[in-house]
């Protein structure tokens, strides 16, 4: 009877298609010859090593960030252009998202049950230091998980990070026209802690260019822009103000 309660009781508060770390389990009283006894049950089922699903859910990308993030204190997160559009601030740009854009701390690394899957969406893992793992994220709510997201200002920078290589620049001043509600004490913030001055550069050029009011609300000059030139690209329009070189049509405005 107190084996029944304990299945009843881990099913019941199960999420529909989340995935669960069989580490945690254990923590939680969740021994490994149990869960062994409800796999042989069909209660749940492995989904690679060190991670469990359902019997019968199909696991999602979300259901996986909710393991890593609320089971495994992982700072993986949605982020860049998928996070954008899960914020609305970029769905207007595709019909159907191909590829699902997760960043994480540097040296950190995605589980090989999570990589080794075949998703819906092809998963593109960034890990890097550029900003700290903590702020500009915002609490979404997702296929029934909440999860920690990239809040639009952090998406935006993120998709400049990924710039010109993964992410399109006339894109990217699509999505920036689109973020005229940002507010400038969190852009003012992410600024100064980032540390890629490619991305600062390229964000404030871009910010300008859309004519967005809460740019002149900014203090610049607490915005470390380092120094040299920056050609982002080849044969393309130097932009003396934030010393970066930028592709013709976003310069000369031929959008």
């Amino acid at each position: 009877m107190e084996n029944k309660s304990k299945i009843n009781q881990l099913l019941s508060a199960w999420p529909k298609n989340a995935v669960y770390l069989t580490s945690w389990l254990e923590q939680q009283g969740y021994s490994t010859q149990l869960l062994n006894r409800y796999k042989k049950s069909n209660w749940i089922v492995s989904f690679g090593n060190g991670a469990v699903i359902k019997s019968g859910d199909q696991p999602t990308v979300e259901g996986a960030l909710y393991a890593l993030q609320k089971q495994g204190n992982s700072e993986i997160h949605t982020g860049g252009k998928t996070a954008l559009s899960l914020l609305g601030k970029a769905h207007y740009l595709e019909f159907k998202r191909q590829n699902y854009v997760l960043f994480g701390a540097k040296g950190e690394k995605l589980p090989k049950w999570m990589a080794n899957q075949k998703w819906d969406e092809e998963v593109k893992y960034n890990s890097s230091s550029f900003l700290p793992p903590k702020i500009g994220l915002v609490e979404k709510e997702m296929n029934g998980f909440t999860l920690q997201v990239s809040g639009a200002t952090r998406a935006m920078l993120e998709c400049l990070y990924l710039t010109p290589k993964h992410q399109d620049f006339v894109e990217c001043y699509e999505i920036m026209e689109g973020l005229n509600n940002l507010r400038p004490k969190q852009v003012q913030e992410l600024l100064v802690q980032c540390t890629s001055v490619k991305v600062k550069r390229l964000f404030l050029y871009l910010a300008k260019k859309a004519n967005h009011s809460w740019y002149e609300l900014l203090s610049l000059e607490k915005v470390d822009l380092g120094s040299g030139k920056r050609k982002l690209v080849e044969d393309g329009v130097y932009v003396p103000e934030f010393k970066i070189t930028v592709p013709k049509e976003l310069a000369n405005g031929e959008l």
